[in-house]
């Protein structure tokens, strides 16, 4: 009987290793990002959230990671091994890897009825959803004002969470990196591949990587992602609030906007040019 069971499980592929199988092909599925033909972030792109490399102040002494993080989904360990979908909630956490995947492909939403190609501007309600390489599903980036039992495992603070139902806590903005500036820039478009914040609606705290709190998971070292607005001695934002919403590379199907090289500045293209007069 047990092994009639194992057969049948087998060919329904009902096996817990063969839902697991399934759960991390999808999360590890190479994705396709949106190209932005304007430079701005459009409602329906499919994009990544990178936190750039970050200038450690000099008034934190603690080890903190360095190099480029993408915002990623992050399942338990116990529902890898025994789903074959993702679950709500589930957990985000930010990832080394800065390839376009199932789990760090993210969608622009709209949630005021904007329509999909129309870009988001500074100041305006969207929504991030994110299917990890599913077909079928689609979870939402939500956050929430903490509590005694609802924060973040290792800082405390707000803690960042994935859902699958649309509400007021699934609601962000972009907001223009210059405080001084950021008045002037409410209602403009929002550039694609360029800085910005990214703040939580219902509490006004800023999507954010500490980089000093890492948890380990089913796909390695991952580091916490919460909602909490650094500020520097000016009432400025600092870098571990910085965002970059990455597009894909039009001239190359497999890579993103973040992989493309910088074009050599005129002072470079005026040495080159030296040498190459010098050599002949």
């Amino acid at each position: 009987d047990l092994l009639k069971d194992y057969l049948y499980k087998r060919e329904k592929g009902e096996l817990l290793i063969q839902k697991s199988k399934r759960l991390k092909d999808n999360l590890l599925k190479q994705m396709q990002l949106s190209v932005s033909k304007d430079g701005f972030v459009h409602f329906g792109d499919t994009v990544m959230l990178l936190s750039p490399e970050n200038n450690k102040s000099p008034m934190e002494n603690y080890p903190a990671v360095c190099g480029n993080l993408t915002l990623a989904v992050n399942p338990d360990d116990i529902r890898v091994h025994t789903s074959d979908s993702l679950q709500a909630p589930c957990g985000v956490s930010a990832v080394k890897s800065v390839k376009p995947v199932g789990r760090n492909a993210f969608h622009i939403l709209s949630v005021e009825g904007n329509s999909m190609g129309e870009p988001i501007r500074f100041g305006q309600n969207f929504g991030l959803g994110t299917t990890g390489g599913f077909a079928d599903q689609m979870l939402y980036l939500a956050s929430d004002h903490k509590s005694f039992v609802t924060f973040a495992k290792k800082s405390y603070l707000q803690q960042v969470f994935l859902t699958d139902e649309l509400s007021y806590l699934t609601c962000w903005q972009a907001t223009f990196l210059d405080p001084q500036l950021r008045l002037e820039y409410e209602g403009f478009p929002v550039p694609a591949n360029s800085k910005v914040l990214i703040t939580h609606c219902h509490t006004n705290r800023g999507l954010a990587v500490p980089r000093n709190y890492w948890l380990r998971s089913y796909f390695g070292k991952v580091y916490e992602v919460v909602c909490h607005t650094y500020l520097d001695s000016h009432k400025a934002e600092e870098d571990k609030n910085y965002w970059i919403i990455v597009t894909a590379n039009p001239s190359d199907d497999e890579s993103s906007m973040f992989d493309r090289p910088k074009p050599p500045s005129e002072e470079t293209r005026e040495r080159e040019k030296n040498e190459l007069c010098a050599g002949t």
